[in-house]
């Protein structure tokens, strides 16, 4: 790829090693992120799995992430969430007690927790301080993982926590990104921005063309039945249907703005955002033991 551009603090020369899972009930993406130099790793955007109809948990999807990690060895050293996600709940505290590491997520969060906290009717014992993660990422934040250097990109606009994590020749760009047919992600969500989103595109697409980017969901897009997780900055700025090279702001928010308004919530916002807000816990036991979630009415 080159020499290293002095504005990015990592070494766009390292690749990670990058293993997919994808989680076909929620269309999710999770991965490991391994340093090639050592068995350090990441784990980026885990899912917890839920019949919501039934009430139930389960963990098969960070089950088999965990499974991954233990038979080569690694040791994880983050769980990262790249924002506080709609569509699933996360599974970072159940692997985070199996196999530690550091709980990280944008600052941003506090913004989620205030606006959401407010949706959901929490008390003030609801911290909305960002205190239930490890680590609270401000852009331009570095990390490491193993030998590699990281960082982090506020990329606002799909919700205001938003995070973009570069790894080497690898960027993790949660929803603010889908491959090129599939466009972007939906501003309509409170704290969403479709200016903003246009901005943090744009920010993401001047990284080096070679960059690879990992998407967080992918639907499939035209029929395509194929499920693809990785593209590169150079084909996005090529062929995004949204937000390639000539289009302008005005012209993205325009459609951005028409679509959204023509899509349902998502199917699992109600369970995902007040677990996720809280860094993936399950909301306490009542004397008698049970948990509940809440779901408000013409709240969303």
């Amino acid at each position: 790829m080159g020499p290293k551009p002095a504005s990015y603090p990592v070494d766009l020369s390292v690749s990670p090693d990058v293993t997919p899972f994808f989680d076909e009930a929620t269309n999710t993406i999770s991965y490991v992120v391994k340093d090639p130099a050592s068995k350090a790793c990441a784990i980026v955007d885990s899912v917890m799995d839920i019949d919501y109809a039934a009430g139930r948990i389960a963990y098969e999807s960070a089950d088999e992430i965990i499974d991954f990690v233990t038979r080569n060895g690694l040791t994880v050293e983050w769980l990262i969430e790249t924002h506080v996600h709609a569509d699933h709940l996360s599974a970072a505290p159940y692997i985070q007690a199996k196999l530690g590491g550091k709980l990280g997520i944008g600052d941003r969060i506090t913004i989620v927790q205030d606006t959401f906290g407010k949706i959901f009717n929490e008390g003030t014992e609801f911290q909305r301080d960002g205190s239930q993660f490890d680590r609270l990422f401000q852009d331009g934040d570095t990390y490491t993982i193993g030998t590699m250097n990281a960082f982090a990109m506020h990329t606002p606009g799909h919700t205001p926590a938003c995070m973009t994590h570069v790894v080497g020749n690898a960027a993790f760009v949660g929803d603010t990104l889908f491959m090129p047919d599939s466009g972007t992600a939906r501003a309509d969500f409170p704290g969403g921005d479709a200016h903003e989103l246009y901005r943090s595109i744009k920010k993401v697409l001047a990284l080096p063309p070679e960059m690879r980017l990992f998407m967080c969901h992918d639907y499939g897009a035209d029929g395509r039945r194929e499920i693809r997780w990785e593209t590169t900055v150079g084909e996005e700025r090529a062929h995004n249907k949204h937000a390639r090279d000539g289009i302008s702001e005005d012209e993205f928010v325009a459609m951005r703005t028409a679509r959204d308004a023509t899509l349902a919530m998502p199917k699992l916002i109600i369970p995902s955002i007040q677990v996720n807000m809280k860094a993936g816990e399950l909301p306490a036991p009542d004397a008698s033991g049970k948990r509940f979630l809440k779901v408000p009415i013409d709240a969303l």
